[in-house]
């Protein structure tokens, strides 16, 4: 019987630490759903990539991990700022599955809530393999490409992805000063 689990994030990129939570999962079953989070979310410092983009580096990286096309769903899922609806949306977005996977705590909670079996996966060197981090070294030009599946990091450079958080930071910089005047 087909056995499928979801894993949300918002992959702002998709780095290694996710894509060991996608292979944990699909160790226990058939198919896993990447439900790509705050799909409306981009060309700002903390979601600084498109969904469309972000589905690109996944599949890329999945790809070159020799995940099979078929053993993974990828599904823009917008937010809704109503948590006691959240996962009824998401749902509602999703091919059926029985098991949620991820290391955010409030997620599986909201999950867990609603009769889900959840599995809270130790994230793999968290502290190194964050999308936070990866920005602010990619930012201050500090190495970050080892932080990020290959497909990834060629993908950052094909968009000029490091001019963009570049130019965001800078944005941002100047949006903070001029609300403090």
């Amino acid at each position: 019987m087909l056995k499928r689990g979801l894993y949300i994030g918002r992959f702002q990129p998709f780095h290694k630490g996710h894509l060991y939570v996608v292979k944990r999962a699909l160790e226990e079953v058939s198919e896993v759903i990447i439900g790509i989070g705050s799909t409306q979310a981009n060309y700002d410092i903390d979601n600084p990539f498109t969904c469309g983009e972000r589905m690109e580096m996944i599949r890329a990286a999945l790809e070159e991990a020799g995940i099979e096309h078929k053993r993974y769903w990828l599904i823009p899922i917008p937010d809704i700022h109503n948590n006691i609806v959240w996962v009824t949306h998401v749902v509602s977005l999703c091919p059926k599955f029985s098991i949620v996977y991820g290391g955010n705590p409030h997620t599986l909670l909201l999950f867990e809530d609603m009769g889900y079996e959840v599995r809270r996966v130790q994230l793999y060197k968290s502290e190194l393999y964050s999308g936070t981090e990866i920005r602010r070294r990619i930012i201050n030009d500090e190495p970050w490409e080892d932080l990020v599946p290959p497909a990834v990091a060629e993908f950052i450079r094909r968009i000029d992805g490091v001019r963009r958080l570049k130019i965001l930071a800078e944005a941002y910089e100047i949006d903070k000063k001029l609300k403090k005047a």
